[in-house]
Formats: C-alpha cells, sequence, structure tokens
C-alpha cells in the first residue's frame, strides 16, 4: 500500500481553509473548525500509538476497557445537540448506544466473521469504533429532533419523525453505495490489493451493521423517552 508522507498530507489543508473561512463569516464562529481540526489529527496522533499497544497484547480486558471508553466518550458527545441536558439523558445515551451497538459488533464477530480466539483486536477495536460512532451519530439525531418535535406533535407522531430522521445517513449511504460512493473500509481493502469481491462483502456485514446499530440504539432512546 502506498504510504502518505506528511508533506503530502498538507494538501488537505487547502479545503479545510476553504471551509474554516466561509463558516467563519457566515455561522460567526473562528474557533469551531480549526478546533475541531485540531483536535482530529491530535486524537488519530494518539489513537496511532495506542493501537500498536493494543495490537501487540493479548489481554481482552484492554479491549473492554477500550469499547466502555467508546461507548462513555460516544454517549457525552451526543449530548452537545440537546438542549436539555443531564445524567437522566446521558444515561438513556449509554445504554442505548450500548445495547444497539454491542448487538450488532457481536453478531458481526460470532457469526459473519466467525473468529477463534473472538478477542482480536486487529478486528475488534475498528468495528467496535465504526457500530458506536453510527450509534452516537443516530443517537444525537434522533434525540435532537425528538426534542424538537415532541413539544408541538403526540408522541407518536414526533417518534416517527425523528426515528426516521436518524436513519437518514445510513438509509442514504444504503442507496448511494457502488453508485455514488466507494465506503472507506473498501476502498482500504482494495487500495491495500484485497481482491474487490472479498472487499464487497466486508462492506456488506459493515454497513448492515451500521444500519443495524444505529436503527436499534434509536429504537431503545424512543422506548425510554416512552416509559418516562
Amino acid at each position: 500500500m502506498k504510504v502518505i508522507s506528511l508533506s503530502s498530507l498538507l494538501y488537505m489543508t487547502i479545503p479545510l481553509l476553504v471551509v474554516w473561512f466561509f463558516y467563519a463569516k457566515w455561522v460567526g464562529n473562528k474557533k469551531e473548525i480549526a478546533y475541531a481540526g485540531f483536535r482530529m489529527v491530535l486524537q488519530l496522533l494518539l489513537i496511532g500509538y495506542v493501537l500498536v499497544y493494543i495490537f501487540n497484547g493479548k489481554s481482552p480486558l484492554i479491549g473492554l476497557l477500550v469499547i466502555f471508553i467508546m461507548i462513555t466518550i460516544s454517549s457525552y458527545i451526543a449530548l452537545r445537540n440537546v438542549k436539555k441536558r443531564d445524567f437522566g439523558l446521558y444515561k438513556k445515551f449509554f445504554i442505548s448506544i450500548l445495547i444497539g451497538g454491542s448487538f450488532n459488533l457481536l453478531l458481526v464477530l460470532y457469526a459473519v466473521l466467525d473468529l477463534h480466539p473472538i478477542y482480536q483486536p486487529r478486528f475488534i477495536i475498528p468495528l467496535a469504533g465504526m457500530v458506536y460512532a453510527n450509534s452516537m451519530n443516530a443517537i444525537s439525531l434522533v434525540a435532537e429532533r425528538f426534542e424538537n418535535e415532541i413539544s408541538k406533535r403526540d408522541f407518536d407522531e414526533a417518534r416517527a419523525i425523528s426515528f426516521k430522521a436518524s436513519l437518514i445517513p445510513s438509509v442514504n449511504a444504503f442507496l448511494a453505495v457502488g453508485l455514488v460512493s466507494l465506503p472507506g473500509l473498501m476502498t482500504g481493502q482494495i487500495l491495500s490489493g484485497v481482491d474487490p469481491i472479498i472487499a464487497v462483502r466486508y462492506q456488506i456485514a459493515v454497513m448492515a451493521m451500521v444500519l443495524g446499530s444505529s436503527g436499534i440504539s434509536s429504537i431503545i432512546y424512543l422506548n425510554l423517552q416512552k416509559k418516562r
């Protein structure tokens, strides 16, 4: 696989600067894009070194700790789009992401990939990152939309609108894949020399996992809201 040099990577600051300029001009916030970009680079550099350590280790406790951190942080990040933030809502986010994401992750690891032994960090950590990140995005969308809709509609209508909104990114990805886009996992595998047909099978599993985790997490959250 072709290695990207640091000097070549700097070219990608050009589109980022364009977005930052218009974001600052139109939205009036000069810090958010710059801060997000700085955090992205720092976090990826740090996780690169952490993954080297995790991949070389054999303790499943480390893997479980990483997954717990993923769920904890993703639940906290999802809170940023809602107005009424409290520990009760955070707990609902945590439970929804934990159950919705973990069910799909375990299904892929046990049934689809059929890993032996089950604890293989090179599979578990990247897949867990995908599944919990997409659960987080779905929860963020469904909670923000539900909060707006429940003030002017009954529960069933608000639930339908917010549930549909939470799945728009995943459904759009299903409709566009192969025609408009080649997703990241498939692209990465093809670039690294994997047979495209094998890459397609992995991508189908991942996309089903993403929609499943997003949908189930949203379903759990909305049911928890109904009980309230």
